[in-house]
């Protein structure tokens, strides 16, 4: 049965695909209505949301299994993956958007616009799914740290944009005959699309390279471990992440002459207090004797 995180996880991933079928659906007609580029670029980008919350979606159950044999730390990079993979397409979407919109605003006469207020009740209904959509998901990220439900807000934060941008091109158009701000919007559009990519997609490529977590976490955990009672000091932090996951190891130093129940008890409760911080959290702590000089045939210094 899988735990709270997970079941939460699963429903803004759930909520995530059915939203994204009714704005695709939405926009698809209001485009066949309008023939605004901006329109376009909104449904594309809508259409890109709903193959990336299938993928969020498979990755997010993936990523729910537990250790096996095969993978001992678990499956959670499987969500990296697919926010690595999220920021690719939703990149390249950007590039062609930006294609299409600087040919359209260049060619002599603009493409005219059609049945603007039509349009306009279609983009007035998706902004209103997608800021519902997009509370729910912030909520889940908080409580549960996954990348890829906050990778896949990030993208339907990134729909308000177009949405109001195609609003604008729409009205412009009706009011005042500015057909060519249609592909001026839907420029501006692209680009904060390609922001937002990048910026997901560095930080998926960060946690699959295994780059250590936030200085404010390594800063957390050394505070813990600093003056924790029967730690006499501590070295060798190291951190990555994977998913919502932060994997920590820790070389504490102990009194040599307790025995190996005491020593023990002390690792474990630190182990304990570390968790307490940082909930999803897979914490080793190795043990050293104060003051201990390092083997000289050991691979590497330990201190």
């Amino acid at each position: 049965m899988p735990d709270k995180d997970t079941s939460l996880n699963l429903s803004a991933g759930l909520a995530s695909v059915a939203v994204a079928l009714v704005l695709v659906g939405l926009k698809l007609w209001a485009l066949a209505a309008t023939g605004s580029l901006s329109v376009a670029a909104a449904l594309a980008d809508s259409a890109l949301d709903l193959m990336m919350s299938l993928i969020a979606l498979a990755a997010i159950a993936y990523a729910a299994k537990p250790a096996d044999e095969d993978h001992a730390y678990g499956h959670s990079s499987a969500e990296d993956l697919a926010a690595l993979a999220q920021s690719l397409v939703i990149l390249v979407s950007a590039v062609l958007i930006l294609w299409l919109a600087v040919t359209r605003l260049r060619a002599e006469a603009p493409a005219p616009l059609t049945a603007e207020g039509a349009g306009i009740a279609v983009l007035g209904i998706s902004i209103l799914l997608t800021a519902g959509l997009v509370a729910w998901q912030r909520h889940v990220a908080r409580r549960t740290g996954s990348k890829v439900v906050s990778a896949d807000s990030l993208h339907y934060i990134g729909d308000l944009v177009p949405n109001l941008g195609a609003i604008v091109a729409l009205w412009a158009s009706a009011a005042f005959g500015m057909a060519r701000l249609d592909a001026v919007i839907a420029i501006g559009a692209a680009l904060f699309l390609g922001v937002g990519a990048l910026r997901i997609g560095k930080g998926a490529f960060d946690a699959l390279m295994d780059r250590r977590a936030d200085p404010d976490v390594l800063d957390r955990i050394g505070r813990i471990a600093k003056g924790f009672p029967g730690v006499h000091g501590f070295h060798d932090l190291k951190t990555r992440q994977a998913g919502s996951r932060i994997f920590v190891a820790l070389h504490v130093e102990l009194d040599g002459a307790q025995s190996l129940d005491d020593a023990h008890a002390i690792g474990a409760a630190l182990r304990r207090a570390i968790l307490a911080e940082f909930p999803r959290a897979d914490v080793i702590i190795h043990k050293d004797p104060v003051g201990v000089e390092p083997h000289p045939e050991d691979p590497q210094k330990e201190g």
